[in-house]
């Protein structure tokens, strides 16, 4: 049988197809429907089913994308695909500060450009891959500290805007991985959790994205419109999309409330809604155009309630980060007991709790806050010299 290597396939020669095909297309196969017939068998990824037929076709099987990232594009272009099954996609960051300091003895070397952190880098130009996706988003951090919290902000915001937009369109999309968990050495790589076990900001924020039934907002604002600041008077659209995603086999009713609000977290109008979500399935709720909204001093927040509790929330902005006028929230943290409370006096964005270990678990953390209160529980670690921080210290 003449065989010939598709352009865009992993393998390189023919010989390389024939024996890949051999291996996971007939030997694993026949050994696994011996010893586990019950379990279902994918023969690849990315595949839309074998024999290296258009393995990346987003209308069959699973597809890999790495637009975003390997192709520079920004977050907002998950957003032009409905894959099938998205199974492989991705955004790095650095890990924290205490995982990189048991590489290096030389405070000097812990600079995003330094040899041990390029050397310390799993994709090779990495580290100035991120430099230039946080360039975009957040004003240039002051220290080392901050430069990590942002990458970390940014890889999460970046696969949360993927899993949210294949979520909201479940039926189409069925499933997503985002690459990758773990770490097996202190490297800045795509993990969301480091090589010692601490959690970067992507893995709180999955257990929001992944949670069972979630809230998301579908924003058009500066992010999704890549606006040009050569051409400050350009138009562009201001609205909110919300949409309730319920994975689980029951169905559910959630009351959504939304806000406008001032960087002070006032409001300025506040509507509400019931929702009748079926199990398994995506509800979208009606478009809300702003087109008064002040880009730099308010924002939206958003809240899906069941049993008198908050199952989902989050907030929105429509400029870049770096351009919205944040208050200083005057954030202060406490110990209740196995609780930690923070205090806000105004809109703070992405709340990080750390002790001096940066070891923590806690219930959640890297949340957004419209002032006052709020608990998390901890679920390891000691609240040692607690420090707490936000996007206003960038």
């Amino acid at each position: 049988m003449e065989m010939f290597v598709k352009q865009g396939t992993w393998v390189t020669k023919p010989t390389e197809m024939r024996d890949y095909l051999f291996m996971y297309e007939r030997i694993i196969p026949e050994v696994l429907s011996e010893y586990d017939p019950d379990t279902f068998y994918w023969p690849a990824s990315p595949s839309s089913g074998g024999s290296f037929d258009e393995p990346n076709d987003p209308n069959r099987g699973d597809v890999h994308y790495w637009e975003v990232w390997h192709g520079n594009k920004p977050f907002s272009e998950y957003r032009k695909y409905f894959f099938r099954y998205a199974s492989e996609f991705g955004f790095q960051s650095f890990p924290s500060v205490k995982t990189l300091e048991t590489v290096t003895d030389d405070p000097k070397e812990l600079n995003p450009f330094s040899y041990v952190m390029e050397k310390h880098q799993r994709n090779y130009g990495g580290n100035g891959k991120i430099a230039k996706y946080m360039q975009a988003a957040y004003r240039y951090p002051e220290n080392f500290s901050d430069f990590v919290y942002a990458s970390q902000l940014l890889q999460a915001d970046g696969i949360r805007y993927g899993v949210e937009h294949y979520r909201r369109n479940r039926g189409r999309c069925m499933g997503a991985i985002y690459w990758q968990l773990n770490d097996c050495w202190p490297v800045i790589s795509w993990s969301s959790i480091d090589y010692y076990g601490r959690w970067k900001v992507l893995h709180y924020y999955a257990k929001r994205f992944f949670a069972p039934v979630m809230l998301s907002c579908e924003e058009q604002s500066w992010m999704t419109v890549e606006a040009d600041m050569n051409r400050q008077h350009f138009e562009f659209e201001k609205s909110i999309r919300l949409n309730v995603t319920n994975e689980t086999l029951d169905a559910h009713r959630v009351l959504v409330k939304w806000a406008v609000r001032k960087t002070d977290a006032t409001i300025l109008r506040e509507e509400e809604q019931w929702l009748e979500v079926p199990a398994l399935s995506a509800v979208w709720m009606d478009k809300v155009e702003l087109p008064q909204i002040d880009c730099f001093n308010e924002y939206v927040s958003y809240e899906a309630w069941e049993n008198d509790q908050i199952i989902s929330q989050g907030t929105v902005i429509f400029s870049y980060p770096k351009y919205f006028h944040y208050l200083n929230p005057g954030l202060a943290v406490r110990v209740d007991g196995d609780e930690i409370v923070v205090r806000a006096e105004a809109y703070a964005k992405s709340v990080e709790i750390r002790n001096e270990n940066d070891d923590l678990i806690l219930e959640d953390n890297y949340f957004d806050m419209n002032a006052g209160e709020y608990r998390v529980k901890i679920l390891d670690g000691k609240p040692d010299g607690l420090k707490v921080r936000s996007v206003y210290d960038i």
